[in-house]
């Protein structure tokens, strides 16, 4: 991103210069639909992200444009203050929920922009938030320390912004390390970083965005969690983490068939995980594919977060002998994440825009993945 760009219209809109922080987006290769159910993901911080430019104002206001939208708005640090517009929610609460526990936090000026591809299932909010929060801990002498601003951000799409999320975005966008995947056991927050580096053996991680948007506010996402607590309490635990096909196959008579479903699909993927960590471990980039087109078809069929856009890419992508792919992100839109080899990627590319065009009236966008680093001082 050229951050020059966020230069000028920080100087022609508060006349000083501030100070620049950066946040990634994040890909997750596997562990959808699993962080708020206690389990494990394993995502990475990405090369696209959210660059903000900031100084301190001396009163009690913040005063904020997006240079992507090419939007204004100004508030108080109140809870009262809370503004109109919905990408400045965001701001406001990572400020609120700093002030919440404890961090002394006072006016600021800030323009910012992003290259996440916004609805693609890149997690541009966590991106934001973590600009934030970084920004303000690092300018206030907050201390507070990395795990907590991922908290800090989780909270803010859950009071401010409508969103039941679990903590992987966040996460991965604070946390994020080149090079490296991260395994989140979102259960006791122990993670691991793990070498990824599929160039090295013949294969490209590209995203084939559907330019589908899907909106998650008030939408199916939220029932997906709710059907999840219902069947952990049947069994009586707090997160369906842990719980096996044999203990659901138990209370099946209890519970309704879509509840069924979800958590069929969610004890299936907490062992995707693993499966897939292990297969990295061997460099055994075949049965990551294969572990990835399961969770896709799981999605699809059993926690229906899938549309027929993302079905269409992923088959596309079985018929040119793509390794592996599926729907990345909360669903109802978006990417799909695809795991390539080399030589076939782009006939794959080329195959997968011209089908695409040819059912939907235009092509699916493409983004070329690189690993990199998490919430950082620029």
């Amino acid at each position: 991103m050229d951050v020059r760009v966020i230069n000028d219209k920080f100087k022609e809109h508060f006349g000083v210069a501030g100070e620049m922080f950066a946040s990634p987006g994040r890909i997750n290769l596997i562990g959808e639909h699993t962080d708020y159910n206690g389990g494990f993901v394993f995502p990475g911080a990405i090369d696209k992200g959210m660059v903000a430019e900031i100084a301190l104002n001396g009163s009690d206001k913040v005063r904020a444009y997006s240079v992507d939208l090419n939007d204004y708005a100004e508030f108080g640090l109140n809870e009262e203050d809370v503004p109109t517009q919905s990408w400045a929610r965001y701001i406001f609460g990572v400020c609120r929920e700093i002030i919440k526990r404890g961090g002394k936090i006072a006016g600021f000026d800030t323009a910012f922009a992003g290259d996440v591809p916004l609805g693609a299932g890149m997690s541009s909010s966590a991106a934001l938030e973590s600009t934030f929060a970084n920004a303000l801990n690092e300018l206030f002498s907050l201390g507070i320390d990395r795990f907590e601003l991922a908290r800090i951000g989780q909270s803010t799409e859950h009071n401010y912004c409508g969103v039941k999320c679990g903590i992987m975005d966040q996460f991965a966008s604070v946390f994020g390390k080149a090079g490296h995947l991260m395994r989140l056991d979102c259960r006791s927050m122990e993670f691991e970083y793990f070498p990824f580096d599929p160039e090295q053996h013949g294969y490209k991680l590209v995203l084939l965005d559907s330019v589908v948007k899907h909106e998650l506010v008030g939408s199916p996402y939220n029932d997906r969690r709710a059907s999840c607590e219902r069947v952990a309490a049947i069994l009586g635990q707090e997160f369906l983490r842990g719980a096996t096909m044999e203990m659901l196959d138990g209370v099946k008579d209890k519970i309704s068939e879509e509840d069924y479903k979800r958590a069929r699909y969610v004890i299936g993927e907490e062992q995707r995980v693993l499966d897939v960590c292990e297969a990295l471990k061997r460099n055994d980039y075949v049965t990551v594919g294969k572990r990835m087109y399961e969770t896709h078809w799981g999605m699809s069929h059993d926690y229906e977060v899938s549309c027929e856009e993302l079905d269409f890419l992923a088959t596309v992508a079985q018929e040119c002998g793509v390794t592996g792919s599926r729907i990345m992100g909360g669903g109802f839109g978006g990417c799909t994440i695809n795991l390539v080899r080399s030589e076939l990627y782009d006939s794959f590319i080329t195959t997968a825009k011209a089908k695409f065009l040819q059912k939907y009236g235009h092509e699916p966008k493409v983004y070329n993945v690189v690993i990199s680093d998490g919430a950082r001082r620029i």
